[in-house]
């Protein structure tokens, strides 16, 4: 389908970083740009906007959001709610499968580097699908598909946010980011529910206090 096609591109390359925060996405220019109707682009950015990854202007088209936007601790304050509250749920319903899924995803999450240099500064595409992947395996063990998509919603939005700040300022080392994942994997398989969902909250408040002091990953 061709919206699907444009905007599976807008999104890399919101993603990529080569649209900076703030930065309108005029449907005029992306239309020309990809030889499609408006239409087709303004379809595919209001899907983006449903996913947090652009905002929607009064009269003025779309934009990537701004860094400085509050929705980022927003967003960040609703997963510390929700996740936490998933998390106590898979570790007292998830079965042995879970349990498998999870050592599957934590080896995987633990042997993908973080950086690859042809990839430039971002966190490289195979370990933000593997992050993605160990967060997602902590939580389906709930059952819930409700809860589950909207973990979905939220990660897209916050994953856009977490590549701004991969300035090497801003970077957490990469021994602090294993051990922070190795922790909620023993809890979560220890079927320890309160010290997984304590150690969950705290993992993602690491990100909002970095975006509280980031800059854009360009600057």
């Amino acid at each position: 389908m061709l919206s699907e096609q444009i905007y599976d591109q807008v999104r890399a390359a919101i993603m990529r970083g080569e649209v900076e925060p703030g930065q309108a996405l005029k449907p005029q220019e992306l239309a020309a740009r990809y030889e499609v109707s408006l239409a087709v682009v303004r379809e595919a950015l209001v899907r983006l906007a449903g996913e947090g990854l652009a905002e929607r202007l009064t009269n003025r088209g779309f934009a990537v959001p701004a860094l400085a936007d509050r929705r980022w601790q927003e967003i960040v304050e609703a997963r510390q709610t929700v996740e936490p509250a998933m998390l106590r749920l898979s570790v007292v319903r998830g079965d042995l499968e879970w349990e498998t899924r999870v050592r599957a995803a934590g080896h995987r999450l633990a042997r993908t580097p973080m950086y690859v240099p042809d990839e430039g500064s971002y966190y490289s595409a195979a370990w933000a699908e593997a992050h993605r992947l160990f967060h997602r395996t902590l939580l389906d063990g709930c059952g819930n598909a409700v809860l589950l998509e909207n973990f979905d919603r939220m990660w897209a939005a916050s994953e856009l946010a977490r590549r701004w700040t991969v300035h090497p300022a801003y970077r957490l080392p990469v021994e602090d980011v294993l051990a922070q994942h190795e922790e909620l994997e023993r809890a979560a398989l220890g079927r320890d529910p309160e010290v997984a969902a304590g150690l969950l909250t705290d993992h993602l408040g690491a990100t909002a206090a970095l975006l509280a002091g980031a800059e854009p990953a360009g600057e």
